[in-house]
């Protein structure tokens, strides 16, 4: 199983990213995905998840309506696009993934497989 994010980068405040979580190994069909996220002196958060074969989502507070979470399951990669993004959403965002429990993507805190993380910086 491997996972290589990508798509970070500099945007202003406002701006837009989208990234890109690139699967190997295994079928994101049968798994769920979720993006995570690190700023420097805090901890890991969950920002989204989801379960493409049972079509469930989840958007932490912070970020719904601004991201969505997405598959495409022909490229085996999932993408999380980014809107109206603001300074606080500076971090290291990661991919992970684990095998499909029940019909959603949560808790959280039980991802096994994870991406290497791509920088996003907010800043003018």
């Amino acid at each position: 199983v491997q996972l290589v994010e990508s798509g970070g980068g500099l945007v202003q405040p406002d701006g837009s990213l989208r990234l890109s979580c690139a699967a190997s190994g295994f079928t994101l069909a049968d798994y769920a995905v979720g993006w995570f996220r690190q700023a420097p002196g805090k901890e890991r958060e969950g920002v989204s998840c989801i379960s493409s074969r049972y079509g469930f989502t989840y958007y932490e507070d912070s970020v719904y309506g601004r991201f969505t979470i997405s598959v495409d399951n022909a490229k085996n990669t999932v993408y999380l696009q980014m809107h109206s993004l603001k300074p606080e959403d500076t971090a290291v965002y990661y991919c992970a993934a684990r095998p499909n429990v029940g019909y959603n993507c949560l808790p959280l805190s039980e991802y096994q497989y994870w991406g290497q993380g791509t920088q996003v910086t907010v800043s003018s």
